[in-house]
């Protein structure tokens, strides 16, 4: 079988030399050698027979061409296992030649938020013209299937000069006819698309799965790197990879063994200096990387769709907190705990947080949901909507996140009867020495008292900070001038520090009229 198999090979292999440019470059060569064997003769027979014999081998091509198997016909994708099936025989076929083959994925940024903004007719739309376009592109012979609705595998077959640079340019054709503008119901809309490929020759010797795996670590290296990125997969990339493998498994153990737990930064009022709450911030106590911020594991929580797990461990250990301190005699008002939008999508939220208050006996206006603009910004989503609102009448609070950064509408807030907004901290950067980021604050602030709506300002650093939203009418504040976030075992400790700091301490004037 592997005899026929190579025979085969041979024959594609000199089929494509001698019926494409090659031969013609060595067609002079020919003639000449012909003619100082046979003279004038042999020259005559050569210079006639060797057009015959080029246009029989392109006659041979075409016919090839044309008997090309349904799954490489132009516009047509193929099942994913029939997909397989040819990318494995693309594999063997560069394996045991020169030829040079790439394995390319291709998927299009901010789907979710596409669909949240335009709804589900709008994105099967985008989704055929999405291989459409990826079909105008690549060449007859290729394959395709798709992964899901905005993630297409391409296969490109065989051929002498499929190179690195040969993938690159067509994966820039090919964002080219992606990201042209879109028409919808009379409005266009704007599209990107990142994209990761692998030639054979990094995976040679390996298997063809390890191939289409390399092309998804070259397409999640380059969804990292942001919208509309194309990369190559690598050593390097095999590299980071692994490690980030390695990492998403230790995150699943560290949820089982309580290593990811929350640490509590404290918000205090602008009014009487005193503690409002505290905001649990997710923490992973790692035993030999040290602690890890959010921005390291949350992406590998969303990628193994365990965010809804981790919102469950984070209310878990800030309301056995919440115990402790009323046990203690401690009083903190209301702690926030952020709840992700695969959270807030879940239909029985709203039973299962119940069930948790009544466990640890913790009354609902104690809990601040602290849900990020951009939620709020997106075209609204049934269940989320449905979510936040019973959260609100249950008696939650609302707290809208890195308010400024999502574009959340007015009516946005008072749909969703948002208890507080927090004012992003790029807002709050050096307001007491910048004026024209006082006069953003100042905007924000009036607006949230006319609609009666309670204020806290994030990442106040300085003296100067904290005094200016004072005098300008922010309700509380939090910050690394107030205080950084820190294991539960030392918020205690910190409360009473900070209740003997603020004894006597005279209450800052607000501006008149504020």
């Amino acid at each position: 079988m592997r005899k026929s198999v190579s025979v085969d090979q041979f024959l594609d292999t000199l089929t494509t030399y001698l019926s494409g440019p090659p031969v013609l470059a060595f067609a002079p060569a020919i003639s000449l050698a012909a003619f100082w064997i046979g003279g004038e003769r042999a020259l005559v027979v050569v210079a006639l027979s060797l057009p015959l014999l080029i246009v029989a081998f392109a006659s041979v091509r075409r016919t090839q061409t044309a008997r090309i198997s349904p799954l490489h016909q132009h516009g047509r994708l193929a099942p994913t296992d029939k997909f397989a099936a040819e990318l494995e025989n693309f594999f063997d076929r560069t394996d045991h030649n020169n030829m040079g083959s790439a394995c390319m994925i291709i998927a299009l940024d901010g789907f979710t938020e596409f669909v949240d903004l335009h709804g589900n007719a709008a994105a099967t739309h985008l989704s055929s013209q999405f291989c459409d376009r990826i079909f105008s592109v690549i060449r007859t012979g290729d394959i395709a299937t798709r992964l899901d609705e905005c993630k297409i595998a391409i296969g490109l077959r065989p051929s002498q000069h499929l190179n690195l640079e040969a993938c690159i340019q067509m994966s820039g054709r090919i964002q080219s006819a992606v990201e042209e503008p879109i028409t919808l119901n009379g409005t266009t809309a704007y599209v990107s698309c990142s994209i990761g490929f692998c030639l054979q020759s990094a995976v040679r010797g390996s298997g063809f799965e390890n191939w289409i795996d390399a092309a998804s670590a070259a397409l999640c290296e380059a969804q990292r790197n942001g919208p509309s990125t194309i990369r190559a997969f690598s050593n390097e990339t095999r590299r980071r990879s692994n490690i980030r493998a390695n990492l998403r498994k230790e995150f699943e153990a560290a949820l089982d063994n309580g290593q990811i737990r929350p640490w509590f930064q404290p918000q205090v009022s602008t009014d009487t200096g005193r503690v409002t709450g505290f905001e649990a911030l997710a923490r992973w106590e790692h035993p030999e990387k040290g602690i890890l911020n959010p921005q390291i594991f949350l992406p590998f929580a969303e990628q193994a769709e365990l965010m809804e797990r981790l919102g469950q461990t984070m209310r878990h250990h800030a309301f056995s907190a919440m115990c402790c301190w009323d046990r203690n005699g401690i009083h903190v008002p209301r702690i926030g705990i952020n709840f992700s939008s695969d959270e807030l999508r879940d239909p029985a939220l709203l039973d299962r947080l119940k069930w948790e208050l009544d466990q640890n006996d913790l009354t609902p206006d104690r809990l601040a949901v602290e849900i990020l603009e951009t939620v709020f910004s997106r075209r609204p989503d049934d269940v989320i909507t449905r979510n936040v609102t019973s959260l609100a009448a249950l008696g939650c609070c609302i707290d809208l996140d890195d308010f400024g950064t999502g574009h959340a509408s007015i009516a946005s807030i008072k749909r969703f009867d948002v208890t507080r907004i927090k004012i992003d901290r790029t807002f709050v950067a050096k307001a007491d020495s910048d004026a024209s980021q006082q006069q953003l604050v100042s905007a924000i602030l009036t607006m949230a008292e006319r609609l009666n709506v309670e204020t806290l300002a994030e990442g106040v650093e300085t003296t100067g900070e904290h005094a200016l939203m004072a005098q300008l009418g922010c309700d509380h504040v939090q910050g690394f001038g107030i205080g950084k976030p820190m294991p539960f075992e030392k918020t205690m400790d910190w409360i009473s520090a900070h209740q003997n700091k603020v004894k006597g301490i005279p209450k800052i004037g607000r501006q008149a009229g504020s």
